[in-house]
């Protein structure tokens, strides 16, 4: 792993970090001040101070008390630029606090800029992972 992906890795891990701690202000500092943050519901929830406002409102009511976990193996980083890098990366969550719960597994795609005062995600965008054949029978 080159510097430059572990950099950016790691605001992946403080975004964890921020959501485990149910910290609002700290997962939201994370992004652009123009971010745009698509729910695995489709809904998106654009600019930094919604993006706050609506994680304030979660962790303090019905994901209070959740943790992410990484997973679905190593995050794809890509360097569309240098300062630009597109992530693809595995995740799952836990309303309990615990193990990531089934059907709680998302993919997961960012898009990070690099700023003056370092990388921030732009663009953020989580897809629950379905099986359609499952569905079909």
């Amino acid at each position: 792993m080159t510097e430059r992906q572990a950099e950016v890795l790691a605001v992946l891990s403080r975004l964890a970090d921020a959501w485990n701690d149910g910290d609002a202000a700290a997962y939201a500092s994370l992004f652009t001040e123009d971010a745009d943050y698509v729910t695995f519901f489709g809904m998106n929830m654009p600019g930094r101070a919604v993006i706050e406002s609506a994680h304030r409102a979660l962790f303090q009511g019905p994901l209070k008390g959740s943790k992410l976990e990484a997973g679905g193996g190593e995050p794809k980083v890509r360097f569309v630029r240098p300062d630009v890098a597109i992530v693809v990366a595995g995740g799952g969550s836990s309303l309990s606090g615990g193990k990531p719960e089934p059907g709680r597994e998302s993919t997961l795609t960012y898009v990070l800029v690099e700023e003056p005062d370092g990388w921030r995600v732009a663009s953020f965008q989580n897809t629950r992972v379905t099986d359609p054949a499952a569905k079909a029978s």
